[in-house]
């Protein structure tokens, strides 16, 4: 049984069936769900938690980026930064470096198609059918194209676990 995180515990969960993204669950390389019931204070606003979640990460976690940003570089891969540029000279949405692809009132897509991978993250508000507390639930989706996403990924898939968790432990923080 999964159970779903209180306050600032994160729990794995299932995948949701409900989400836009649900059609990309079969065959992916990695899938994965994390959730989170926020304290009352926090509202029901999915841009807000997109934001709490990926704006100004942990100190490690930017750490991580930079080391990530060095590594990708030597093989012609994009780095944080450079996703940044393309979302402002596109003029399309983004948090952080993510493009946004997708958005509604309980649900936000973010993610990038690349040559050597496809990732999505979709952070979905879920009200319970009885009582007022509404879970947030963070999906990641990824399918890769080629050896060298193989190889991305699995170097990765560590550190993934813990920056999910811990990001979305940050809007049990913000009550």
């Amino acid at each position: 049984m999964i159970l779903k995180g209180t306050g600032n515990t994160v729990k794995l969960a299932h995948l949701p069936p409900e989400s836009s993204i649900a059609s990309t669950f079969k065959d992916a390389d990695l899938v994965d769900s994390f959730s989170l019931i926020p304290h009352n204070d926090v509202p029901y606003d999915i841009d807000l938690i997109a934001h709490i979640i990926f704006d100004r990460p942990a100190w490690w976690v930017r750490g991580l980026l930079a080391i990530r940003d060095n590594i990708v570089a030597l093989f012609g891969l994009k780095t944080t930064d450079e996703l940044r540029c393309k979302a402002r000279a596109t003029g399309n949405k983004s948090i952080d470096f993510f493009p946004v692809l997708a958005r509604n009132s309980s649900e936000l897509v973010l993610g990038e198609n690349d040559r050597h991978l496809d990732f999505k993250i979709s952070i979905l508000l879920r009200m319970p059918v009885n009582g007022s507390d509404f879970e947030v639930i963070v999906t990641t989706v990824v399918h890769c194209h080629n050896n060298l996403g193989r190889l991305y990924l699995a170097l990765i898939k560590p550190f993934h676990f813990l920056v999910v968790r811990s990001s979305l432990k940050r809007v049990g923080r913000k009550a």
